[in-house]
């Protein structure tokens, strides 16, 4: 398995992905708009030649990033690949100075296995007043925040 930058090839491939767990209520979709002005933040797992899995990083604040769109196929999950996307964007924040990476999910464990700790979603503030708060789900709202220092 290989981890690299997307490119446009992989546009419908990450649609596929993220919006194949959004249809479950497990993630919010994204178009391929969406993704195209993320691009040169998100990365891939690839697997003879097909894109198994996908992440991104984005900036909530100068200091704070939040990895969004985790998505592995799901006949791999189990497997280690999500660790490695995850493990891939922690290394790309430390590398652009980041001081903290953030999610909300519905996975904590996972991510706690990853270095995260569970954190009240009002600590990280940034993405609440950024995003959150004009999601539909904002007041009943299922997923969990996690938080890890880069430094």
């Amino acid at each position: 398995m290989n981890i690299r930058p997307a490119t446009e090839a992989d546009i419908q491939a990450i649609c596929t992905l993220v919006n194949g767990f959004a249809d479950q209520n497990l993630m919010l979709h994204r178009t391929p708009e969406q993704v195209r002005l993320a691009l040169g933040d998100f990365l891939v797992a690839e697997m003879s030649g097909q894109v198994v899995g996908c992440g991104y990083i984005a900036y909530l604040s100068p200091e704070l990033v939040e990895l969004r769109s985790l998505a592995v196929a799901p006949e791999l999950h189990g497997q280690g690949v999500g660790g490695q996307i995850v493990e891939a964007l922690v290394a790309v924040a430390r590398q652009r100075g980041l001081r903290q990476i953030c999610a909300l999910t519905m996975a904590p464990q996972f991510f706690e296995q990853q270095g995260f700790q569970v954190v009240d979603r009002w600590a990280i503030s940034p993405k609440i007043w950024s995003e959150c708060v004009y999601c539909p789900k904002f007041h009943v709202c299922d997923e969990v925040a996690v938080l890890k220092n880069l430094r």
